[in-house]
């Protein structure tokens, strides 16, 4: 290898620069793949044939020397010995010859870099990772993946094998864009020929991609499996998985992967419920996998409220309010009355997992699943991650010792004329609020967080009413005992409504990437980290508390009762019965210990 370079370096890196072939106007990927491949045989046997010429002439001065150095006149028994270490000489040179002709070849399969081109990633240097769950969001992270040559996706799960019943904000949407992703504008979904979901989908996606894109890398093919179970079985050498299914899944998943080391990056929430999100960051810690959670990326900067707040501009920090628009899919306050039939492809087993067996229906599955406390984590799970991890980190916000639910609820009328209301422990509300009350840390006094969804907003401020303006539909807000901060939902564009403006120099820079682009520009420190050992910013511990907040959020709106949390003990002291819901009861093979 050591010669491989040296004969390199020989040869202008101009010349190498411009003589590997790039891509022209008029030529399809595959043409330049064939063209670069030649390439690369042209430059392994001009070394080749190089280190042949050494090893003979090294072969060639041995023979001499060896023959020049026999003296005239030696004894029968030296002339024996002589033979025979030059017979031995030249045996050995033969070995060295075949061992150094061996090794080069072998030395030659891994070129350097910058002899391969701009942007080739070698395969050894590839991340590969294993796609668990393929419905809508799951394809639609998928395709930014793909496109960074740093990942090698070698695999997908899903329980649904074929597109039917998938729901998305817009009916060709999706599909469209996989077609501008892979380079291929016949590309159908199959199944209903709607919207795109299931492991046949995701299997053709990752296929016709590195088949149109990545040439060069002469896939073999996406292995599809139904159950994540098998994949993680069978694909040993995975490096990584993303988690992209249903709630329920995800911790119990995170666990299977984190016992098998592999990397794991996966979207929020942790779990949806609160001990299983503490044993997924116990099995984090039990290995050096790295762990990421993809909301982080698209966090806001709590720097410049921070500055303000620590200048004195709001006085002492007693609130924050963030609420959101939130559901903005169906919330069904009864459970289903009718069976239909299961559809064709979905393993609806699977698709339970580790919650209890029910009869199918699409009411519970999709985009819709985030709204039953067993599937989903409702709305705070859902956008929470997204604007209050940043500030769980800036207050060092732990655990919180009270949760206040507020919720609306929904009434029905009886055979007779007597309405009703539906006692409902099953769904999280159409709206609510949720006041968590954290103690003191430090040198920060006690603060109040609350969260609003389905439309709930806090009271509007007197320095907005005063002004005839209201809250905007998504936001946060920051109340401290002499005025007040208003910002955007994810802490972007802070304003101070009132308070000591002199404490306020500076302006927050605002991103206004979308949360795709954003998750998608931080997917470099992903794989960096994998590459390195070393943790960065999004890792599971550092979810902890937020994973707390949002399943002690659902827990409160679904006993509709003031609970008090005893964080030493994970057990809620004043209300007993509640703390059913922090757990839940694993089906055979679900569960975290034996999965």
């Amino acid at each position: 290898m050591q010669l491989l370079h040296k004969v390199i370096k020989k040869v202008p890196q101009t010349k190498l620069a411009a003589g590997y072939p790039q891509a022209n106007a008029n030529e399809t990927a595959v043409v330049l793949g064939v063209r670069q491949q030649l390439f690369q045989k042209q430059l392994f046997f001009m070394v080749f044939r190089k280190r042949c010429n050494l090893v003979a002439l090294t072969i060639k001065k041995t023979a001499k020397m060896n023959n020049g150095c026999t003296p005239n006149a030696i004894t029968p028994g030296q002339q024996n010995a002589a033979e025979n270490q030059t017979a031995e000489s030249q045996t050995l040179n033969r070995r060295n010859f075949v061992k150094t002709v061996s090794t080069t070849a072998l030395g030659l399969t891994i070129l350097p870099r910058h002899v391969l081109g701009k942007g080739f990633v070698a395969p050894s240097d590839k991340i590969t990772l294993g796609y668990i769950g393929c419905g809508t969001q799951g394809i639609r992270e998928l395709l930014p993946l793909l496109a960074n040559s740093q990942f090698q996706v070698t695999c997908v799960a899903d329980p649904a094998k074929l597109a039917i019943g998938y729901k998305d904000w817009s009916k060709y949407g999706l599909r469209d864009e996989i077609r501008r992703a892979i380079k291929s504008p016949g590309w159908v979904s199959g199944g209903d020929n709607m919207v795109p979901g299931g492991r046949d989908n995701g299997k053709s996606i990752v296929e016709t991609f590195y088949a149109n894109l990545r040439p060069e890398l002469k896939y073999t093919g996406c292995n599809a499996y139904a159950d994540p179970r098998e994949l993680l079985e069978k694909e040993k050498d995975l490096d990584a998985v993303k988690i992209m299914t249903p709630d329920h899944l995800h911790g119990i998943l995170a666990i299977a992967a984190l016992k098998r080391n592999k990397h794991v990056i996966m979207h929020k929430p942790m779990s949806n419920r609160l001990l299983e999100g503490k044993k997924v960051i116990a099995a984090a810690q039990a290995t050096k996998a790295i762990t990421h959670m993809v909301p982080w990326d698209s966090n806001g900067s709590m720097e410049t409220v921070m500055a303000w707040i620590n200048a004195g501009a709001i006085g002492t920090l007693t609130e924050v309010h963030n609420w959101t628009n939130r559901p903005v899919w169906p919330q069904y306050p009864t459970l289903p009355a009718d069976k239909p039939p299961v559809p064709d492809g979905l393993d609806w087993d699977l698709w339970l997992g580790p919650e209890a067996d029910r009869p199918y229906h699409p009411n519970y599955t999709n985009m819709v699943f985030r709204g039953w406390y067993d599937f989903g984590g409702g709305s705070m799970a859902d956008m929470g991650h997204y604007s209050l991890w940043t500030v769980f980190n800036a207050l060092q916000l732990q655990a919180p010792t009270v949760i206040i639910p507020n919720l609306s609820h929904v009434c029905a009328m009886q055979a007779d004329p007597v309405p009703y209301q539906i006692n409902n422990n099953f769904s999280f509300p159409m709206a609510s609020t949720v006041r968590f009350k954290y103690p003191a840390n430090g040198n920060r006094p006690p603060v109040d967080l609350c969260w609003y969804d389905g439309g709930m907003r806090p009271a509007i401020p007197d320095e907005l009413m005063d002004a005839n303006k209201e809250l905007p539909n998504e936001g946060m807000m920051f109340v401290g005992s002499k005025g007040k901060i208003l910002a955007g939902f994810n802490v972007q564009s802070p304003q101070l409504l009132s308070g000591d403006k002199s404490a306020t120099a500076g302006t927050a820079k605002e991103d206004k990437r979308s949360q795709v682009e954003q998750t998608s520009a931080a997917l470099p420190l992903f794989i960096d980290a994998c590459k390195t050992g070393k943790q960065y910013p999004g890792n599971f511990a550092e979810a902890e508390h937020i994973t707390e907040a949002v399943n002690l959020y659902a827990v409160a709106l679904r006993t509709g009762k003031l609970l008090k949390y005893d964080a030493a003990s994970m057990k809620i002291t004043n209300v007993p019965d509640a703390n059913k819901y922090l757990g839940r009861e694993y089906r055979a093979g679900w569960a975290p210990e034996t999965i």
